[in-house]
């Protein structure tokens, strides 16, 4: 029989609602808070699992521990895949949320129907150990963008963000245990836990 290593993990996330939604998904494993010595980390890469690999980098570092990074783009197809990697910073580099959103919609002015309106969420999960082992997930969910903002909960692109797998309303709409049910993060961290589990790591 083999022995569970039981790691602990440092989030390199400092989003506030993400750091909710991961230690909801992972409530098994030893989480913590990313460190206030870590700063900001520039991200750089022209890819989500290049980003994440940068953030996970850098914590393991400074930390000296395993460390998990998650990075998300919203893929709108009528923007050709806009704003993808960008979803952060798409009005600018200090853009709030509801900058983005705003510039998200003008964007899509000309997009009238449903099916002009279709868009992803996709989650890149890393994994950086002290060892050098690392390991990457993935989780995608479609839909499409909304023509106004709807709801009050979740955070980034949610209140505009309708998943086809869901029941019309915005992931904004949703409780976040509905959410958790059928979003990219969700399906990204729910393979994690499967592999952590499989290595006898978690």
């Amino acid at each position: 029989m083999y022995e569970t290593i039981n790691m602990r993990f440092v989030l390199a996330t400092a989003n506030e609602h993400k750091v909710k939604e991961i230690k909801d998904l992972l409530h098994d494993a030893d989480l913590l808070a990313r460190p206030k010595q870590v700063g900001d980390i520039p991200e750089t890469a022209d890819s989500l699992l290049g980003n994440a690999r940068i953030k996970a980098q850098a914590v393991l570092q400074i930390t000296k521990e395993a460390s998990i990074a998650d990075d998300t783009g919203l893929e709108v197809d009528f923007l050709n895949g806009a704003p993808g990697v960008y979803s952060a910073r798409f009005a600018g580099k200090d853009a709030t949320a509801e900058q983005n959103r705003t510039k998200l919609l003008e964007s899509m002015v000309l997009a009238k129907t449903q099916p002009q309106r279709t868009a992803r969420f996709r989650t890149v999960v890393f994994v950086a150990f002290p060892n050098g082992k690392q390991i990457y997930t993935q989780g995608t969910v479609e839909g499409f963008i909304a023509t106004c903002s709807l709801g009050d909960d979740g955070f980034g692109y949610d209140s505009l963000f309708i998943p086809t797998e869901g029941d019309g309303r915005t992931f904004a709409q949703m409780s976040l245990e509905e959410k958790q049910q059928i979003s990219h993060r969700a399906k990204a961290f729910r393979s994690l836990k499967k592999i952590l589990i499989e290595e006898h790591i978690l």
